[in-house]
């Protein structure tokens, strides 16, 4: 499986939000439990079910959303 294609979605799945795999992990959640500080180990430690490879997904996924020309509007 390629890492972007381990990001999914699915109007049926978390209203729809990128998701990991088709579980209910949405990606904006990853986001948020690393930027609070949680390492990928702490993450996979909590959620068995996720694999190393499912959070690089992530964050490749939150790269490739951050190459925008402007970030005007974008509330903090």
């Amino acid at each position: 499986m390629q890492t972007i294609d381990r990001i999914t979605t699915d109007p049926s799945i978390c209203h729809g939000k990128p998701c990991i795999r088709g579980l209910r992990y949405p990606v904006e959640n990853v986001l948020e439990w690393l930027a609070g500080g949680m390492t990928i180990d702490d993450i996979l430690g909590d959620y068995e079910d996720l694999e190393r490879e499912d959070i690089l997904a992530v964050l490749a996924y939150a790269a490739r959303l951050a190459h925008v020309k402007s970030i005007n509007g974008i509330a903090a």
